[in-house]
């Protein structure tokens, strides 16, 4: 077998080209053990990458080129799918430009720069293109599951050490522990500490993530609606827990408020309503709206209702400035709205739908894969605490902080993940209370590349990847940039890292790196990136 030669990435932007770059000669060892089963890959996948569309079709013809086939499938069979990702699955939310999603054709997307907790906003502006749904194609980690292990047989647990134990041993780590995993076994290969319990801070996102999508399902929306009393001619805003509400005019496929007062204004004037009283509703979440840590940038009070999540400054990521009261500044911000379309409304108040309410329009958010993929390249704050609530909806529980939390670990016990130590206290990871170690956090991304659990791979397709998107854009701007994909983690004294990468024989390992009672964060953080970095450099027999 021959490598493809890259050059139709190119096309799709210098981003995309870099990456290919860093990955191709991985690929080119991987290829040449792959040839006996590139064929019933091939045939798995079946005609929607073999034949062309018709030209007349709606899409238009659909291109498949060999090349690309090629790459697609050996990157997928090899377990390389994690790093080639950024060219084949790397996630909607690529904060650098490109996102080709297992399509048949490349989606050109440009969105803003995520941040990690205390980390530096992205700049207010462009919001993010609207997301897709993370495509179940069969090519997304075919690797895993069994064909990986052609690649070469996983590195050994001494090897593993030689590298590492010098390497977490830096006294910038402080208290740290590890854990390194197969990605096609599961098993793990190297630990050092990796059942002490641990603050995790924002990697407990991928916790949330992959509770979320067992609970819900990739394909679920969050819907916010506006209904119509009949008895008071009364108008409520029922908040349904999408934060990334939004009402900029480039709504860009996310839900948009202008949209629903539009649709809202045109059903209320089939009934010939002019005049109307307008209320809100957030009674889907119980408790405190005001997250453990108090008020912070980090975070808008946790509210079913919002918009933008009740940004101030217009950015569309990281620490920002937000409106006190997010509900009843969405619910002002809507009948403002409906007076662009000939309808007067009065200041609303708070209220509760009733069941005789008549429901007027409705806007839903993107997929569930989209928002997890989000929440985990940008480190979304707002997001995790809105998907953990869900959780504890979808499954009987309360929706507020305890139940959230609750939710998350019953939904992780249900997937039989290690659980030992663990205590989930939100869904964002900024509560310090957090613990979670870091034989679980490479349990769920074992878990997460399952081929028995596809519902599940958008907590992979969603971590950032080192040198190029989200909150490791900035970070791995050589060597191990576009192999290593990893949720970072951040506080005072806490600086955690968990995610994938692929090794110099082309075997997809799972890593976590958990440091507590750090004092040089900038220290800490690169030590943690130079372990990762000697993964991707590691054969380590």
């Amino acid at each position: 077998m021959v490598v493809p030669e890259l050059r139709p990435w190119r096309a799709a932007g210098p981003h995309v080209a870099r990456i290919a770059d860093a990955v191709r000669p991985r690929l080119a060892r991987a290829a040449e053990t792959v040839r006996p089963r590139l064929a019933r890959l091939a045939a798995a996948v079946g005609p929607r990458f073999a034949r062309p569309g018709r030209p007349g079709s709606p899409q238009g013809p659909r291109v498949a080129l060999p090349k690309t086939w090629q790459f697609t499938a050996t990157a997928a069979t090899a377990g390389l799918a994690l790093a080639a990702g950024v060219a084949t699955a790397a996630g909607p939310w690529d904060s650098s430009g490109q996102r080709t999603a297992e399509r048949d054709r490349a989606v050109a997307l440009e969105a803003a720069r995520g941040t990690d907790h205390g980390g530096t906003r992205a700049h207010a502006g462009t919001p993010p293109r609207g997301p897709q749904a993370a495509p179940p194609a069969v090519s997304v980690l075919t690797g895993l599951g069994g064909t990986a292990t052609t690649v070469k047989s996983a590195p050994g647990g001494k090897a593993l050490g030689a590298v590492l134990d010098p390497l977490l041993k830096n006294p910038a780590l402080g208290r740290h522990s590890a854990a390194v995993a197969d990605a096609a076994t599961g098993d793990q290969l190297y630990g050092t500490g990796s059942e002490d319990a641990l603050t995790p801070a924002s990697t407990t996102k991928i916790a949330t993530a992959v509770a979320a999508l067992s609970a819900m399902g990739a394909d679920h929306r969050l819907t916010t609606r506006a209904v119509y009393e009949p008895d008071t001619g009364e108008v409520v805003l029922v908040g349904g827990g999408d934060p990334t509400l939004t009402a900029r005019k480039d709504a860009q496929g996310l839900a948009s408020l202008r949209d629903l007062a539009e649709r809202t204004a045109a059903a209320l004037a089939r009934r010939g309503v002019r005049e109307v009283t307008l209320s809100y509703d957030t009674t889907l979440y119980k408790g405190t709206t005001i997250h453990p840590i108090g008020v912070n940038p980090n975070l808008a009070a946790v509210t079913p209702l919002m918009v933008d999540e009740a940004r101030t400054d217009g950015s569309t990521s990281g620490p920002a400035p937000r409106a006190a009261d997010p509900a009843a500044d969405a619910a002002r911000t809507f009948g403002d709205l409906l007076k662009e379309h000939g309808v007067r409304a009065t200041p609303p108040g708070p209220s509760k739908a009733t069941t005789r309410a008549a429901t007027l329009a409705t806007v839903s958010s993107p997929p569930l894969a989209a928002l997890v993929e989000r929440m985990l390249t940008n480190s979304d704050n707002d997001l995790a605490e809105a998907l953990a609530r869900h959780t504890a909806l979808a499954t009987g529980g309360s929706a507020d902080f305890a139940g959230a939390g609750a939710a998350v670990t019953t939904r992780l016990k249900h997937l039989g993940l290690p659980l030992k130590g663990a205590d989930v206290k939100d869904g964002s990871g900024l509560d310090r209370r957090d613990k979670l170690t870091a034989g679980l956090l490479t349990a769920l991304l074992v878990k997460a590349g399952d081929p028995a659990h596809p519902e599940l791979r958008p907590a992979l397709t969603g971590l950032p990847v080192a040198g190029f998107t989200g909150t490791l854009a900035g970070r791995y701007t050589d060597g191990a940039a576009g192999v290593v994909r990893a949720k970072t983690g951040t506080l005072t004294g806490v600086n955690t890292l968990a995610g994938t990468v692929v090794d110099k024989d082309g075997r997809l390992l799972v890593f976590a790196f958990l440091a507590n009672d750090t004092t040089a964060p900038t220290a800490a953080q690169s030590a943690l990136d130079k372990a990762a970095t000697a993964l991707a450099a590691c054969g380590c027999r």
